[in-house]
């Protein structure tokens, strides 16, 4: 008996603490259009990351000066590594088209990430690279291009849905005025 009320009393527990919790929901083209697309609503809307995404690019002599990662030496090359890790939040930065946003997961603005949907993702807006090809894919990122694997190829944004339809924009057209 004592067995079942310790059962009863910590399944309750954890219920009533996974229900506080936000729902992360990925973000689609559709709930783009439901916020409009302005970049308004989006500035309002936290980003998370769905899966980890790793940069990394290869050091020489004329680019030694690492800023964003840490160093690593594979096959005595020194190789500096970027790493967000799923569950990252970020903001939006700006939207250089339509269906396109530049989301920052770090303080300064410059340092941005770029996503759009994928028709393969069901309309998730997943990490867009310059190219991709069968094993890596080629990424700007604080005005470097980076590699990463294909495996953040399908590393989508995440919002907690709520929050976001609680953002409301007011848009009026106005006509113009006549004498």
């Amino acid at each position: 008996m004592k067995y079942l009320k310790t059962t009863l009393l910590l399944s309750s527990v954890f219920f009533l603490m996974s229900s506080c919790s936000s729902r992360l929901t990925p973000f689609t083209d559709d709930v783009y259009n439901s916020l409009n697309g302005s970049e308004r609503s989006l500035s309002k809307v936290q980003f998370y990351l769905s899966d980890n995404i790793v940069l990394y690019r290869e050091l020489n002599k004329s680019n030694s000066k690492v800023r964003n990662g840490e160093i690593k030496l594979v096959n005595g090359r020194k190789i500096e590594e970027v790493v967000f890790k799923k569950g990252t939040p970020g903001v939006f930065v700006f939207s250089p088209k339509s269906e396109r946003v530049a989301v920052s997961f770090e303080a300064n603005d410059k340092y941005y990430l770029m996503f759009g949907p994928n028709d393969n993702a069901g309309g998730r807006f997943v990490l867009l690279a310059k190219e991709w090809n069968r094993n890596s894919g080629k990424v700007t990122y604080a005005g470097k291009t980076w590699n990463t694997s294909t495996e953040s190829s399908y590393s989508s944004l995440m919002v907690d849905l709520d929050r976001a339809r609680k953002t409301q924009v007011r848009k009026k057209t106005v006509g113009g005025r006549k004498i």
